[in-house]
Order: structure tokens, then C-alpha cells, then sequence
């Protein structure tokens, strides 16, 4: 199993549009990360695990899913970075897991990778993503392509034949 732990604020940080998107409404910035950590898991299978800082949301520690996206929001006084290396080290301990950590804190990925994590850079992961979603579009067309439309996919003498096969039974 392969498991995506996912810096929230970090990558919403270096992301243009989600920059951007954070100067007018920072939980729109969160959603939109969220929408594409979900298609990203679903194309790729990974298990992602999205960490967010307490230090934006007051009180203790806060779970759910969100479109099988495992949201965190750590407790408070908790970093991301804390708690992305208490579940490395958990998920580091079977060994059918290959932990990956999306980050660009240079000594978060220092530390994750000594734990055995493989490391991407918040733009890595974004390129990584927008690929993702290529490919889907991609798949789709050819979908659609290859779907018959509503034309007859036989002439009328052969459709006949069948017909008449069909009503010997």
C-alpha cells in the first residue's frame, strides 16, 4: 500500500492558485487541495493523508474524510510536521507501506526520508497531479470515442439474419 502524507498549509502555500486563492478565502484554498488530493488518490490509489496546523484552528485535535481523504488538523501546539512524523514512523512499520511526504520544508523531508519516507516537493506533487488529470481527460475522450453512438452497427440484411436467429429460439 502506498500512503501520500500531505503538508496542508505547506502546499497551499506553494501552489500559485492556491496561494492565491488562500489571500481571499483560506478554506476555499483547503477544499480546492482537498478536491485534488481526492482525484489524485483515486487515479494513482494511493491512501492520502492530508495534515493540517493547529495553529489556524483552535481547540483539539480534529478528524474526518472528505471524499476518502483523511483530513487531520493536528491538536493545538502540535505542528504538521509533528504529527506527519508520528505517521510515518506508524506507517513505516509494515512492510508492504511505501510512505511518500508532500512538503517543501527541507528539514521535514530530512526527516522523513531518514524514517524511510520518500519525499515530494510541493512541486513535484503538482506536476504530479496536473499530469493525473491529463490522463483523465485523456481516458474519457478515448471513452467516449470508442462508445458506439446511435448509428446501426450493422446493415439491414445482417441485422435481419439475426433477427431471425434470434427467433428460432
Amino acid at each position: 500500500m502506498d500512503v501520500l502524507l500531505v503538508d496542508g498549509y505547506n502546499i497551499i502555500g506553494a501552489w500559485p492558485e492556491l496561494r492565491e486563492l488562500k489571500k481571499r478565502d483560506l478554506t476555499s484554498a483547503r477544499d480546492r487541495l482537498l478536491e485534488d488530493m481526492a482525484e489524485y488518490q483515486a487515479y494513482k490509489g494511493y491512501k492520502v493523508i492530508v495534515v493540517f496546523d493547529a495553529h489556524f484552528v483552535e481547540g483539539i485535535e480534529k478528524k474526518y474524510v472528505n471524499k476518502k481523504v483523511e483530513v487531520v488538523f493536528t491538536r493545538e501546539k502540535e505542528t504538521a510536521d509533528e504529527r506527519i512524523e508520528k505517521l510515518t514512523s506508524q506507517y513505516q512499520k509494515d512492510i508492504r507501506t511505501q510512505v511518500h511526504v508532500a512538503t517543501s520544508d527541507h528539514i521535514e523531508q530530512s526527516v522523513t526520508f531518514g524514517q524511510g519516507a520518500l519525499r515530494i516537493s510541493a512541486r513535484e506533487l503538482l506536476n504530479e497531479v496536473n499530469n493525473c488529470k491529463k490522463q483523465i481527460i485523456e481516458q474519457i475522450r478515448y471513452t467516449n470515442d470508442e462508445k458506439p453512438s446511435g448509428r446501426k452497427l450493422f446493415d439491414e440484411e445482417i441485422m435481419a439474419k439475426l433477427d431471425k436467429l434470434r427467433r428460432r429460439k
